[in-house]
């Protein structure tokens, strides 16, 4: 019998984007559509191992890889702008 995958809750997002929170919003949708990562890794044409690290927020993930992953879950990521310059 396959495995059964486990939803998650989806995380808060308090202040700014980490690559630790995107990595959970990730797995949270992931795993609230009922998909293995077997099956999104195939889909988004990338290895198993990237997608966990990915999802680990592990170091040296390309970020087309993300972008990739994240549209085929239907993550849409958006940009706030400023209001003014953080450099002084």
């Amino acid at each position: 019998m396959a495995k059964r995958v486990i939803a998650i809750q989806t995380p808060q997002q308090d202040g700014y984007m980490t690559k630790e929170l995107l990595g959970n919003l990730i797995r949270a949708r992931r795993t609230q559509e009922g998909l293995k990562m077997h099956d999104v890794a195939m889909l988004c044409g990338i290895s198993i191992a990237t997608l966990t690290n990915i999802e680990k927020a592990a170091a040296n993930v390309r970020i087309d890889s993300i972008l990739t992953v994240a549209q085929m879950l239907g993550i849409k990521l958006t940009f706030e702008g400023w209001d003014k310059s953080v450099v002084q």
